[in-house]
């Protein structure tokens, strides 16, 4: 069986403060993702997460999520429960290497037979997806850090 994992890392030239308040200000998102927009909620454990999943060749939709796991300056993951047989984890994450210079990530894990079905039909359009969202992020954060 294939991996159900899909993410993004790149490097940022950018504190890790700088990229938690990027991705802490849910509003905003829409300045920086063009997959996840009209973004609402509360980063707390057990936080809903609203927001419309613009993902190309998939047709847009509006998802609800809950907060799964949270720590400021390191990584936010949510967990939507999409159906008898599909989830997704997603997740951001962010490793500072040294002052002004991370790592950051970005990805999706598929769960459940229906989810890996999903994963399988739309593999390309999901690696390119999470591509757009760490290049954005990288973008934003280098942007205001210069």
């Amino acid at each position: 069986m294939e991996d159900t994992r899909i993410d993004k890392r790149a490097g940022v030239k950018a504190t890790s403060d700088r990229l938690w308040e990027l991705i802490s200000d849910l509003p905003s998102w829409n300045h920086w993702n063009p997959i996840d927009t009209d973004v609402e909620g509360a980063i707390a454990y057990g936080g809903q997460l609203a927001m419309t999943e613009a993902y190309p060749g998939i047709p847009e939709r509006r998802a609800l999520g809950r907060v799964a796991e949270w720590q400021p300056y390191s990584r936010l993951v949510w967990t939507e429960k999409r159906g008898f047989l599909f989830a997704t984890v997603r997740y951001i994450g962010i490793e500072e290497l040294d002052k002004g210079s991370c790592i950051v990530t970005s990805g999706i894990r598929f769960v459940g037979l229906r989810g890996e079905l999903h994963l399988d039909k739309h593999r390309a359009s999901i690696r390119n997806a999470q591509e757009a969202i760490v290049e954005g992020l990288k973008a934003a954060a280098e942007r205001q850090g210069a």
